[in-house]
């Protein structure tokens, strides 16, 4: 018995000793992301959880991350249906003096929107992102005013924009964090990614004026899963990247900026893309627009309305952890009345794990509840009367 303890010891020692090492390995190459960048930030798309982050909230030059904004509004002025992907632009003197990465617009040149955003998500095109700005508000300064308000809506505390483009301007700026929070709710629009993960194409093929595109983001080419989101670079900022990609039913986000050469850049991206895809994934819980629930409306043609997940709901885990235990936890709004427009919050999904919170999300409307006419409301009032009587 005298032997069997030392040999016990020495075992538990050895033991200890590997799970050790593998625990501060593991937080070394956390550590080591990101060393070659001024700030960077890791998140899962659907979830928003940070994996990974390096004085994200630093106001820093974005360079021409900012196109992640127009790009943005460009999308949900489409969808607002203000704007179609075959209606053409033309370029103002303006827009075709910018200097910079360009698609060389003559004024009063036309081409359609879905033209001129190949030239901003491929080519980085300061004169098309000039010319969308102005077709949307009328100026780009009128557009500059609804790009800094949204940023305000989305939480985006560390950003202030001066132009459409990232052209270099004093008091210009943006933080990693905002880029993954822009990023995030661009990504909302799954038809950006048409953009965005083409590596080469073309602009005016059926003239001599034959124009060829090359993405600015090369991961698209060289790393399998990305298709997104936008460079930047001016010598202020130096090589900046906002970068999206989906592997194994999991999207990540990863921004870096200040980084010394493309290559640095590249590098950085490439090994917290491979740190996220190595140490994390993602469990799927509901689709968008699953129903959940329902709630009543007052004073509307319809007396209840269905309401659906807004977003994908996940649960993030780290590769071989347990799920735990989930719990789920519906909170509807009180005293709703009509109208209500399909697409509404009317409602949180709040999702725990072991008791803690780790998902909320928006429910809202499936269609619209118009208000009641006289008429409508009468035969309401009549019909439960009625059954009271008859009660």
């Amino acid at each position: 018995m005298k032997r069997v303890f030392p040999l016990t010891a020495v075992i538990c020692l050895v033991w200890s000793a590997l799970f050790s090492t593998g625990m501060v390995h593991a937080e070394d190459d956390k550590v080591k992301l990101a060393e070659q960048t001024k700030s960077a930030i890791l998140i899962e798309q659907t979830t928003g959880a940070v994996l990974f982050e390096k004085n994200s909230e630093q106001a820093l030059p974005p360079a021409s991350m900012t196109k992640i904004m127009t790009m943005l509004l460009v999308m949900e002025a489409l969808e607002e249906k203000k704007l179609s992907w075959d209606e053409k632009v033309r370029a103002s003197e303006y827009a075709a003096s910018m200097g910079g990465s360009q698609i060389f617009l003559e004024p009063g040149e036309e081409m359609t929107v879905q033209e001129m955003m190949k030239g901003v998500a491929i080519g980085s095109a300061n004169d098309a992102s000039v010319a969308l700005a102005e077709r949307i508000a009328g100026s780009e300064e009128a557009f500059v005013e609804r790009m800094n308000e949204r940023a305000e809506e989305l939480g985006m505390k560390q950003t202030k924009f001066k132009n459409a483009t990232g052209l270099p301007v004093e008091g210009h700026h943006s933080s990693a964090h905002d880029m993954a929070i822009m990023a995030r709710e661009l990504l909302k629009h799954k038809d950006i990614l048409t953009f965005t993960s083409t590596y080469e194409d073309y602009l005016r093929e059926d003239s001599d004026k034959k124009f060829w595109l090359v993405n600015t983001n090369r991961l698209v080419k060289f790393y399998p899963g990305v298709d997104g989101l936008k460079t930047g670079f001016t010598n202020e900022a130096k090589y900046c990247l906002t970068a999206t990609a989906s592997k194994n039913n999991m999207r990540v986000i990863a921004v870096v900026f200040g980084a010394p050469t493309p290559k640095d850049r590249n590098a950085q991206v490439t090994k917290m893309l491979d740190y996220a895809f190595h140490q994390y994934e993602v469990n799927p819980l509901y689709k968008k627009g699953e129903t959940l629930s329902e709630v009543r409306v007052a004073k509307g043609d319809k007396s209840k309305i269905t309401l659906v997940t807004g977003e994908e709901v996940s649960l993030l885990t780290k590769k071989g952890e347990k799920q735990g235990k989930l719990s789920k936890d519906i909170k509807l709004k009180k005293n709703i009345q009509a109208p209500v427009k399909k697409g509404d919050e009317l409602g949180q999904l709040v999702i725990k794990k072991d008791g803690e919170v780790v998902s909320s999300t928006p429910l809202v409307a499936k269609e619209n509840v118009e208000r009641a006419s006289w008429w409508q409301f009468y035969k309401k009032v009549f019909h439960y009367f009625t059954k009271v009587e008859t009660l």
